[in-house]
């Protein structure tokens, strides 16, 4: 009788370049924040239902019930003040529950369509002040820039007004900083709301351009504004 010998299982494929693993960590982490972030938002913010399904900016179909979805980093800044990252088209009925009178865009991008559409059907006002994205050292910051998008905001005609750019962290962060330096905030706590919504992003530069901003020249539209002070 003949025995058949089995052959051993081939051996297990090497490791991918350390690079790569590099690679795929960085990826997971920023999936980590993504994901963190949008719990941190599901628990600080509440559910809005609209009962009669109405859809933003025109008709709704019979009595269903519509989820309205906040954009992502969503959070009231003061009375009529609002922030968040880009919102999209899943976040239209969120906005149109906040009655927006008007949108500061900090993107330097053409501002898409869709959001156009929205924005004229329900008679929101488009500022936008582009600003670049760029990644640390973040040396560029326009500091005219950021005084005339502090002018949309101290203006409570234009209330509710959002903040945004792409996630709400960066240059959102430095607008809403130097707008708590006009509400006389101590520095400790315009660093913490900052380093609140950009966590592991956060970036030096942006805090030292809010200590340094200079915001004598906007004390005078202050007063118009909220009297909230440095908690």
């Amino acid at each position: 009788m003949r025995l058949e010998m089995q052959k051993p299982p081939p051996p297990p494929p090497p490791p991918p370049p350390s690079h790569h693993l590099e690679e795929e960590e960085e990826e997971e982490e920023e999936e980590e924040e993504e994901m963190v972030a949008e719990e941190e938002m599901e628990m600080a913010s509440p559910e809005f239902v609209s009962c009669d399904g109405a859809a933003a900016g025109g008709g709704g179909g019979g009595g269903e019930q519509q989820l309205f979805v906040p954009p992502l980093n969503f959070a009231m800044v003061d009375h009529g003040v609002f922030r968040s990252g880009f919102p999209g088209v899943d976040n239209f009925g969120f906005l149109h529950s906040l009655r927006l009178r008007s949108v500061l865009c900090l993107c330097p991008e053409p501002y898409p369509e869709a959001n156009m559409e929205f924005l004229r059907a329900n008679g929101i006002r488009l500022f936008q002040f582009g600003i670049d994205g760029a990644k640390e050292p973040f040396v560029n910051i326009p500091e005219e820039t950021i005084r005339e998008a502090l002018k949309v905001v101290l203006d409570v005609r234009n209330h509710p007004v959002l903040i945004h750019c792409k996630r709400g962290k960066h240059r959102t962060g430095c607008v809403v900083g130097c707008l708590r330096k006009l509400q006389r905030w101590c520095l400790s706590s315009i660093f913490d709301e900052y380093q609140r919504f950009a966590a592991a992003k956060a970036r030096i530069s942006d805090q030292r351009f809010m200590e340094l901003f200079d915001i004598s020249s906007l004390k005078h539209l202050s007063a118009t504004f909220s009297c909230s002070k440095c908690p």
